[in-house]
């Protein structure tokens, strides 16, 4: 039986991430900050570990108490959207602790056991701004293009020791807690000079012609971890798929 570990399980893609891999079979360690114990079924396959990605000691801990594993999806990030000329500096470093440093942290507690092993995956999730340039996410994209360059990277690195390592990259899920997974309010951070230029992309975001699921990120999250073709980018969603389509 494989294990996978998954980050950011709270909500959202990781929540239902971990369900799809639990119903496939898998044992599923799923982490977040604060475990609760309601959202998943209980069950000899799953286990819940407390985990803060950007937290040195809680990733040993949890590297060290999940044991072997198979995959390592990390999933964990935090949003923020806003005019980047109101985003305090101390916010965009927290932003890219989560979004960015965090997953180079918990890529390189697994590696070791991987390359011993001569196998393993790591499954990056990333966002659709990294296809596609979109306004009022400047902080966020920058947190998330870094992640492409360094999966990319990696892949050829580690592809040497039959470790792989890919991208899952999700569109727009309006269904998720995006715009709330942050500390710092996006009304906060639209000055009234910003008002005119940004009433009319909020509201295309709220009736969007194409979207992204949970679901289908969940789906896209399996596909890249049990794939062996080499492919590197999967997108997530009927928005993503026409943007890497496009590009």
């Amino acid at each position: 039986m494989k294990t996978v570990l998954i980050t950011g399980c709270s909500s959202g893609y990781g929540l239902e991430t971990a369900r799809r891999f639990h119903a496939e079979g898998w044992s599923v360690i799923a982490t977040m900050r604060s475990p609760r114990h309601d959202i998943l079924p209980n069950s000899k396959r799953l286990r819940l570990l407390a985990l803060d990605v950007t937290d040195p000691d809680s990733v040993s801990a949890a590297i060290a108490e999940s044991g072997p594993i198979d995959a390592l999806v990390n999933n964990a990030g935090i949003g923020v959207v806003g005019a980047f000329e109101a985003t305090p500096m101390s916010h965009i470093r927290k932003v890219f602790d989560t979004n960015t440093f965090g997953v180079m942290a918990m890529t390189q507690a697994v590696i070791p056991q991987f390359r011993a092993r001569r196998s393993g995956v790591v499954v990056n999730v990333t966002s659709s701004v990294t296809l596609a340039s979109m306004p009022l996410a400047a902080a966020y994209t920058a947190s998330k293009t870094a992640i492409t360059g360094f999966t990319g990277s990696l892949a050829h690195e580690l592809a040497a020791f039959d470790i792989r390592v890919t991208l899952v990259e999700p569109g727009y899920a309006p269904t998720t807690r995006f715009a709330h997974n942050t500390t710092m309010r996006v009304e906060d951070l639209i000055p009234e000079a910003y008002a005119e230029f940004a009433a009319p992309i909020f509201a295309q975001f709220a009736a969007p012609s194409l979207v992204t699921t949970e679901a289908d990120v969940a789906e896209a999250v399996w596909q890249a971890a049990n794939d062996l073709s080499g492919q590197l980018h999967f997108p997530a969603g009927d928005d993503a798929v026409a943007l890497a389509q496009a590009g």
